[in-house]
């Protein structure tokens, strides 16, 4: 009789429940190696095969003494294995993520390299170009967030732009930091695929490529906070861009994507951040909304109908952009107490 038979038998769910057990985390582990930076591309797929596969045949196959010695090992070197892989700076980047921005403050002067402003005739085919800038914080006027969708309305790509007084923007969005060699997969940014990035661009660039060129449905929301908020906001992003020069982290989708690191910057409660709008983040607005961070002058449906980005037919990004696009907005509203704070 087979080790399958004989446990299946004896051990009854207590058997069962150890088989689902070693099945999941084979086929974790089997995605995570798979899904994983290993060079060269062959140790990484043989790998991810040949390490489920040991476990379950040790699971099922095995003598008894010899599976409750040897899976834990291997448990215990997957675990060892991944939790010590890092993140790295130096790779063969794909070319949108491959100069990062750095961010430094000197009193009141924030002084930026590396600002991304590519010019697109398509998603694929673009011009790069970089350039740097210097801003003061007490020129900065107002924070808008951004919400681009691309299938339903469940997922969006969010993230937030800062204006300034003389009707210049900086967006910033927190992306995965893809590599030449992988295409882009939602599956991987659940294990250690991509680097953590903050693309820091104009918004002709960064929205531009949204509404124009890939032809998503975006919405331009004000938030309304205090201007202390606004700028130890802004501050805290400038500090996380020049932290990841020398500390790269890795992205991940549940943990640290691009709405939960919103909510970190802004040093938002643990509550928020495990909201069920954070986890789907085509409905991060609505909870922006409830948070009274939004117009509150028109209910939420009213307001996201208002606040999409309405582009003619064959535009494309230019020097007007930002003034374009905000043109016909819901953005202000009566100051309320909470402002004022």
């Amino acid at each position: 009789m087979s080790k399958f038979q004989h446990n299946s038998s004896t051990h009854g769910w207590v058997f069962w429940v150890k088989a689902a057990g070693a099945f999941l985390f084979s086929l974790y582990s089997a995605a995570a190696f798979y899904y994983s930076t290993l060079t060269p591309n062959m140790l990484r797929l043989s790998l991810s095969i040949i390490f489920p596969l040991l476990i379950l045949g040790m699971f099922f196959f095995a003598p008894a003494r010899l599976s409750r010695t040897t899976i834990p090992v291997l448990c215990a070197v997957f675990i060892i294995w991944y939790l010590t892989d890092p993140p790295r700076n130096h790779r063969d980047w794909a070319g949108e993520y491959a100069l990062p921005a750095d961010a430094v403050l000197i009193g009141r002067t924030v002084h930026i390299q590396n600002i991304r402003n590519f010019k697109y005739k398509t998603e694929t085919d673009y011009t790069p170009h970089y350039y740097d800038a210097t801003y003061n914080l007490d020129d900065l006027s107002s924070v808008d967030m951004i919400t681009s969708y691309w299938a339903g309305e469940s997922i969006a790509h969010v993230f937030l732009t800062f204006g300034f007084k003389d009707g210049h923007h900086l967006a910033i969005s927190i992306e995965t930091r893809r590599q030449k060699r992988f295409p882009y997969s939602a599956i991987a940014g659940f294990f250690h695929h991509y680097e953590m990035f903050y693309v820091t661009a104009d918004e002709q660039d960064l929205i531009g490529v949204r509404t124009d060129i890939r032809k998503e449905r975006v919405y331009l929301y004000r938030l309304f906070i205090a201007p202390q908020t606004r700028e130890r906001l802004f501050k805290s992003y400038l500090s996380e861009i020049h932290f990841l020069h020398t500390h790269p982290r890795w992205y991940n989708t549940l943990a640290d994507n691009c709405t939960t690191e919103i909510l970190s910057r802004a040093g938002a409660q643990l509550h928020y951040r495990l909201d069920w709008r954070v986890l789907l983040s085509g409905y991060t607005a609505s909870l922006a909304y409830d948070l009274g961070l939004l117009n509150t002058q028109y209910d939420f449906p009213t307001l996201k109908r208002f606040s999409r980005i309405q582009r003619p037919d064959g535009a494309m990004p230019d020097a007007h952009y930002s003034q374009e696009i905000r043109a016909h907005l819901p953005l202000d509203k009566p100051p309320t107490l909470s402002q004022i704070k």
